[in-house]
């Protein structure tokens, strides 16, 4: 069964920047993509990112491009999100999760507890 750890969140100024990380583990077994997502309260969850071992495509959401960047060690299970740039509407909870490919995780994917990104001066 597919276990996700996260890691890297907390509070951190306008124009910081934080990495956050998430182990995965057995996803390897069954899934090629693995992704991040975040909830603000009062807001739906929307996709941030996501990366595909499969053909290496990767997808963000226009709100973070060219401010984040996802990539993927598999050798360590581990997908990292760069986060530079932050704006003090990008706090949320953000959530990792794992699937068998980009376009089907939000509905068919594993996912982690989760980790809060406070953006504030």
């Amino acid at each position: 069964q597919v276990q996700l750890v996260e890691s890297g969140g907390g509070l951190v100024q306008p124009g910081g920047s934080l990495r956050l990380s998430c182990a995965a583990s057995g996803f390897t077994l069954d899934y090629s993509a693995i992704g991040w997502f975040r909830q603000a309260p009062g807001k739906e969850r929307e996709g941030v990112s996501c990366i595909s071992s499969s053909d290496g495509s990767t997808y963000y959401a226009d709100s973070v491009k060219g401010r984040f960047t996802i990539s993927r060690d598999n050798a360590k299970n581990t997908v990292y999100l760069q986060m530079n740039s932050l704006k003090p509407e990008d706090t949320a909870v953000y959530y990792c999760a794992t699937g068998k490919q980009c376009s089907s995780l939000a509905t068919h994917g594993s996912w982690g507890q989760g980790t809060q990104v406070t953006v504030s001066s």
